[in-house]
């Protein structure tokens, strides 16, 4: 049987390797966004967005799939699941900064690109997140 002084020094280092797990995720998921904006997508379309919403749209699709397949499909590490879908995805995916594009759009009167981009972004993310279960199911 477990003491209670071991109980917490367990928990304590349990908590400290998931805070170390959503770092690690973190900075790869910083890492890939920053380098998708400074990809070629960034000039593609004008002042639409792209990167961020290509960006939104990955990480939709990816949050439903890991939740499927890092759950349900197979009883994966909680470590695991902190890294891809807390670290990784949490810093991957730009939803402030989606909500300030959309803001600069409007205060530029580029009000149909800002409502396509708003419209698009939540309608085709959720696509992405069903898509991401159905495959993650399928696994």
């Amino acid at each position: 049987m477990i003491a209670g002084r071991e109980k917490c020094i367990i928990s304590t280092v349990d908590t400290a390797f998931k805070i170390i797990s959503v770092a690690v995720g973190g900075s790869v998921g910083a890492v890939a966004r920053y380098l998708i904006n400074i990809s070629p997508l960034a000039g593609i379309f004008g002042k639409f967005p792209l990167p961020t919403f290509v960006i939104n749209i990955v990480g939709s699709f990816l949050i439903g799939f890991l939740m499927i397949v890092l759950a349900d499909r197979f009883d994966a590490n909680e470590n695991l699941r902190m890294l891809l879908i807390v670290g990784f995805l949490g810093a991957f995916t730009t939803f402030s900064t989606f909500e300030l594009e959309i803001f600069e759009l409007v205060r530029e009167r580029e009000l149909v690109t800002g409502f396509l981009y708003l419209f698009l972004s939540i309608f085709v993310g959720f696509v992405g997140v069903v898509a991401g279960v159905e495959l993650g199911r399928r696994v």
